[in-house]
């Protein structure tokens, strides 16, 4: 019998096949969908999806493919707006300001000019990052004026996504960040990510390292605000450790990935994730 459980992908990562293997090793039937191969008719036609767990690593592929199946009665998770608001930096720092959530000092300028004009104002350092991005790619730190005039310049022959300069304090912080699991309305595990040799990013795919982080009543409590302000149900909140602030929330993961934080932890999160998908059906 089918549970009407879908899991939609373009790459297959160690977290897809973990969500496959955990759903049969406990009796679920799931169905594996690449998107590259997904075609939805847009007219009234009833469709064959029920629930489908998206993880689209393409940003653009995640946020059309949910709103088609959305758009036809689909329970996706995570939703729509999540896909939106999580998906963009700027978006998300709204959001998270609005729902009291702590965050870094950030600012938008809209113009190579406008963004150096507020870079002089705040001080160097600061840093540089796409609205639209994953894995550390495309971020910058802005040492001096010299070091932004010459990748600012870079980025004015970019795509238009990449003049839309979307400036962060560099805080100082320990040389880490936290990387938190939440299905639903907890956080599963946590995670430290350690920056690698040579390297102030703390992204697993840079050569960070990774370690167990305790769960405070006070990170759970920052987390709830934070899933809630992109009304998310499966996603992975990042917090830095400001010496100043204390706990902020730098970004929300729509599709988040989880691999390091199993291994660390030994939390089964890919189980925690199907059952929570079967059991969000309406």
């Amino acid at each position: 019998m089918s549970s009407g459980l879908s899991i939609l992908y373009d790459t297959i990562r160690w977290e897809e096949k973990s969500l496959f293997d955990a759903a049969k090793k406990n009796g679920v039937n799931v169905e594996m969908v690449d998107c590259k191969n997904l075609f939805v008719s847009l007219d009234k036609t009833k469709e064959k999806f029920e629930t489908v767990i998206q993880r689209c690593v393409s940003y653009y592929r995640s946020l059309h493919s949910t709103a088609a199946l959305e758009g036809k009665g689909v329970n996706v998770i995570n939703s729509l707006n999540t896909s939106i608001f999580a998906g963009n930096k700027l978006f998300t720092h709204m959001l998270l300001q609005k729902y009291g959530v702590p965050t870094p000092f950030s600012a938008v300028a809209f113009s190579e000019e406008s963004a150096l004009e507020t870079l002089e104002s705040k001080g160097y350092p600061m840093v540089l990052k796409p609205t639209v991005g994953s894995w550390g790619r495309m971020i910058a730190l802005l040492k001096d004026r010299d070091s932004a005039e010459g990748i600012m310049e870079s980025r004015e022959r970019m795509y238009p996504i990449y003049q839309v300069y979307y400036l962060e304090e560099f805080v100082q912080r320990p040389p880490r960040d936290i990387r938190a699991i939440m299905i639903g309305d907890k956080v599963v595990a946590a995670i430290y990510r350690y920056s690698g040799d040579g390297q102030w990013k703390t992204n697993m795919a840079l050569g960070g390292k990774a370690e167990e982080c305790k769960i405070t009543k006070e990170m759970e409590d920052i987390c709830i605000k934070a899933k809630n302000a992109v009304q998310g149900q499966i996603v992975g909140v990042d917090l830095m450790e400001s010496r100043e602030k204390g706990l902020v929330v730098h970004e929300v993961n729509n599709t988040t990935e989880y691999k390091n934080t199993v291994r660390v932890t030994g939390v089964d999160i890919p189980a925690l994730m199907i059952d929570y998908a079967l059991k969000s059906r309406k």
